[in-house]
């Protein structure tokens, strides 16, 4: 006898929502897959601009479609898969498979993000994106979305002031977790009660180890920021529809104080006299690990002084933070991915010095592998300095000496990159960043409307109007 659950796990009809034309769109490639897998069943493909996709008719919507359908994969849009998985339920679909989204992925792959600076060290800014999405799924205005985001600051900021979590092998990421949680909880309007679910909720399941960032990166490092973010998401909606957490998540018996953190009292949060936690973050210059963002300024000036061909040898003075993180494992002086890359300091600087500069560019794989960039880095040796890791967090210090095949020094020292909260960036060089990142993207009258609209965002009344504006369509 078949259970109602064969219908989805081995489907005889399977639309695909979104489907594309575009070789390059997810759409496409889920019906490509399937037919490159020997899929025998029935494929439907929604789209109403298209009569046709790989040989098989296209139905302008999922209702459209005559019969029944035991699965629906979902490649639209994430701001549309709410609207599809309701018509999904109107159709009668049995199950439907989500791979819209990756917004959070997107926003994050590029460490070109801003960076919180305490006990932890970490990326507020991942957290953006899960919020933007709960937003535009339920209307929310632009003055909740700035609410939802300095809670979500507040919150992450606040554990990183009392715990680091890097020094016990675990990864911020999970403190992602909890400032989504608390920020999507806002935005779903939660009860204390149902708040407190929320937060227990996130903190069972969520716990991640530091390894992501250690050693040899592969893709899961640009990834488990989002992955840190969904689970936010999730542990507020099950919150929202009456699912309790753990009755005793942190302190009780192999709670989050047993085995994650010790125990710990939050600090007060949003109080007078005390700058907002979002005004505490650093704003990358760089699209690099934030510890190399002050040896990058220096290298830059020393590049100035000294020609390429003449240097003999390179020596970077840091603290403890930075050599462990991006200076110190051989696989940073021979990195094969970009994630290595954009966390190897060698790296870095070699590309700096011969490019004069750095930029997304700097990250492809042609120039990641360069043979040419070798031998440079191998003249490039990092070391801690005692008296540097006695003024971190308080100070980036760095020093950087070029020692010519003539014997000359030419030094460099610095404390804090640009785009810190002590030489933070001013909103004009803000905008340049972006317009930067949109060059071959979006059209410029375009960019300007998107910073016109994120300017205005307290006045916005649906953040959605302004998440069509960054929308990149087929």
């Amino acid at each position: 006898m078949s259970h109602p659950i064969d219908r989805i796990l081995n489907p005889k009809t399977l639309a695909v929502v979104g489907a594309s034309g575009d070789p390059g769109k997810r759409g496409y490639r889920a019906i490509a897959t399937l037919v490159a897998d020997g899929y025998a069943g029935q494929i439907f493909p929604i789209n109403p601009r298209a009569t046709e996709i790989l040989g098989f008719k296209c139905y302008p919507s999922i209702e459209a479609v005559p019969g029944e359908i035991d699965l629906a994969l979902v490649c639209t849009p994430a701001r549309l898969a709410p609207e599809v998985v309701l018509s999904c339920g109107k159709k009668g679909v049995k199950g439907a498979l989500l791979l819209a989204g990756g917004f959070s992925v997107m926003v994050r792959y590029l460490d070109f993000n801003d960076t919180y600076f305490s006990l932890e060290v970490g990326h507020p800014s991942d957290m953006i994106a899960a919020i933007l999405a709960v937003a535009d799924a339920h209307h929310s205005t632009g003055k909740d979305v700035l609410l939802a985001v300095a809670t979500a600051y507040e919150v992450y900021a606040a554990l990183s002031d009392v715990v680091s979590l890097w020094d016990k092998g675990w990864d911020h990421g999970y403190y992602l977790t909890f400032g989504t949680t608390a920020a999507v909880g806002q935005l779903l309007r939660l009860s204390k009660e149902q708040m407190g679910n929320a937060i227990a909720l996130a903190s069972a399941p969520n716990v991640a180890t530091r390894q992501t960032r250690s050693g040899a990166l592969t893709m899961w490092k640009g990834c488990a920021a989002a992955a840190a973010t969904r689970a936010g998401v999730f542990a507020a909606s099950l919150a929202q529809e009456g699912m309790l957490g753990p009755s005793a998540a942190f302190e009780g018996r192999h709670g989050v104080w047993d085995q994650v953190t010790g125990k710990f009292e939050m600090p007060a949060m949003g109080v007078a006299g005390k700058p907002f936690a979002v005004k505490r973050t650093g704003i990358k210059f760089f699209p690099t690990e934030y510890h190399s963002q002050v040896p990058l300024g220096l290298i830059l000036k020393l590049r100035e002084k000294v020609a390429l061909d003449d240097i003999e040898s390179i020596q970077v003075e840091t603290y403890h933070f930075t050599f462990s993180e991006i200076g110190s494992e051989p696989a940073k002086w021979d990195p094969q991915t970009r994630e290595t890359a954009d966390h190897s300091l060698p790296y870095m600087l070699a590309a700096a010095l011969s490019d004069g500069g750095i930029s997304v560019s700097t990250f492809s794989e042609e120039r990641i592998r360069d043979p040419k960039l070798r031998p440079l880095m191998n003249r490039i040796k990092v070391s801690e300095n005692p008296e540097f890791e006695r003024k971190f967090p308080s100070s980036m210090e760095c020093r950087i000496e070029i020692v010519t095949k003539r014997g000359e020094r030419h030094v460099e020292a610095g404390s804090y990159p640009k785009g810190s909260p002590k030489n933070p960036l001013t909103d004009v060089e803000v905008e340049q960043k972006f317009k930067a990142l949109c060059q071959g993207i979006v059209a410029p009258d375009r960019c300007q409307s998107i910073i016109d609209a994120v300017w205005a965002l307290e006045a916005n009344r649906d953040i959605g109007k302004v998440l069509e504006l960054i929308e990149i369509k087929d």
